[in-house]
């Protein structure tokens, strides 16, 4: 099987465990309700942090609090959630962004990020001349960004070990058969989803 989207199961773990290590008591935002959110928001509950999501639904709002996140914000009904972010961490901000949007969300990310905080850049195209970001948004802060690349055989061991002692299931949305992949493509660009559209093969 595989997903509808490029990147491998990578993107969730590397986002939250490679460039900044998150730890109990740090706060993760995640964006959106995909796979790459979705599973990145359950390896933050596992290493113990609090969770902050955007979604554009009561209906996913609430799956995302099913599955642990502690506040949802609906992005539809609050445009300006950078604000609501740090209203809800008592004006710090947080500690690490899996940033899924890029050109159109990477600076509110940085608004809402804590001092020393960092942004895992999940398949973002940040060209200059695309993102009409702010660089004072850089700097002063102590903030880092990274793009995630594909791990080592030894970190996918390590993720399928965290996988099998929490029982961690990634949340599929729909499985289509390999014949339906153009339905499938279809589905995903739709973006009705909730965790991975997936094509079956064989």
């Amino acid at each position: 099987m595989k997903s509808c989207r490029g990147p491998d199961p990578f993107d969730r773990v590397n986002s939250v465990v490679y460039h900044r290590r998150v730890t109990a008591g740090d706060t993760v935002l995640t964006q959106s309700s995909g796979g790459v959110a979705v599973f990145a928001l359950q390896f933050a509950r596992v290493l113990g942090a609090r969770v902050i999501a955007t979604t554009s639904t009561v209906e996913k709002a609430e799956r995302l609090k099913a599955l642990g996140a502690s506040d949802v914000i609906n992005y539809t009904e609050t445009p300006d959630w950078d604000a609501k972010v740090r209203e809800l961490t008592d004006g710090f901000g947080v500690d690490c962004i899996v940033e899924i949007g890029g050109p159109g969300t990477i600076a509110m990310s940085l608004k809402a990020l804590a001092v020393g905080g960092h942004v895992s850049l999940i398949g973002a195209s940040l060209s200059p001349s695309g993102t009409g970001l702010d660089p004072l948004l850089l700097t002063g802060r102590g903030i880092s960004l990274g793009s995630i690349s594909v791990g080592s055989r030894a970190d996918f061991e390590v993720m399928n070990r965290a996988i099998a002692l929490h029982r961690l299931r990634p949340v599929i949305d729909r499985t289509f058969p390999f014949a339906e992949a153009k339905a499938a493509y279809r589905h995903f660009e739709g973006r009705g989803h909730f965790g991975k559209v997936v094509i079956a093969h064989g």
